[in-house]
């Protein structure tokens, strides 16, 4: 099946108000940035965005969030977008801190048909026992605090129970990609992508470089087409418009 769309505009024009994204990305390495500047274009608001973090004040998710178009976020990371922690602590947005490694698991067994799984990770601590601030009031009281988790004692040690993922969308980046949705990631974009992309109900990834069916290896595919929906190629200016996240000069 060719799942080729030539319009990133056309690949994300289903994509409705209030709809759970799962976004591909690790600080703005592998960031699905052209998916992203569509939607942002489409007008669609009132989104939750599962992502590692929300990109730059101006790039990634960063745009989304600076339009005031996302309404809750499930992240492992603030990092260096000041309009996310400011919008945060004015009770602007409501944020769910995930541990990363739980935050992958939870969108890997999204993908994997697991509905839940014990991790040690957040044991003893507010992860576990709840009262996590979720949402801020304007006053700077807690609105919305997370709930407790449920705690089993196994094997001599206790383990937190934590749920899975699954967005209703998934928008993801991969290096090289074929017209049946094999992709194949660089590097770090590794991280994230193939764990955002399983989580999807319906997924679509755009590609720095389209290649033939057949034309990947099949050792080398990082991801099967069997979780991408459509693939959009970038042409050479948006597959090289890369951002540094910071700059250091001695």
């Amino acid at each position: 099946m060719d799942k080729v769309r030539w319009s990133a505009a056309d690949a994300v024009a289903d994509i409705p108000h209030g709809a759970r994204l799962a976004v591909g990305g690790f600080g703005v390495c592998g960031v699905p940035a052209v998916l992203i500047d569509a939607l942002l274009d489409s007008g669609v608001s009132d989104l939750e965005i599962v992502s590692n973090n929300c990109g730059l004040d101006d790039f990634g998710l960063g745009k989304l969030l600076s339009a005031g178009r996302i309404r809750r976020m499930v992240a492992s990371y603030v990092g260096e977008n000041k309009e996310f922690a400011r919008q945060y602590l004015a009770g602007e947005l409501e944020l769910e801190l995930t541990p990363q490694g739980t935050l992958a698991e939870r969108l890997r067994a999204g993908g994997s048909g697991i509905p839940a799984f014990y991790t040690a990770t957040g044991v003893g601590t507010q992860i576990a026992d709840g009262g996590m601030p979720w949402r801020y009031d304007v006053d700077g009281t807690v609105a919305v605090a997370s709930p407790p988790k449920e705690v089993r004692l196994l094997g001599g040690h206790e383990y937190v129970l934590e749920e899975a993922i699954v967005a209703d969308f998934a928008l993801v980046r991969a290096a090289r990609g074929d017209r049946h949705g094999n992709l194949v990631f660089n590097k770090s974009a590794r991280n994230f992508n193939p764990l955002a992309a399983m989580s999807g109900r319906f997924t679509v990834a755009e590609v720095e470089e389209l290649v033939e069916p057949g034309e990947l290896d099949p050792d080398e595919i990082h991801l099967s087409g069997v979780f991408v929906h459509r693939v959009v190629p970038l042409d050479p200016r948006q597959a090289t418009d890369k951002r540094i996240e910071r700059k250091t000069v001695r």
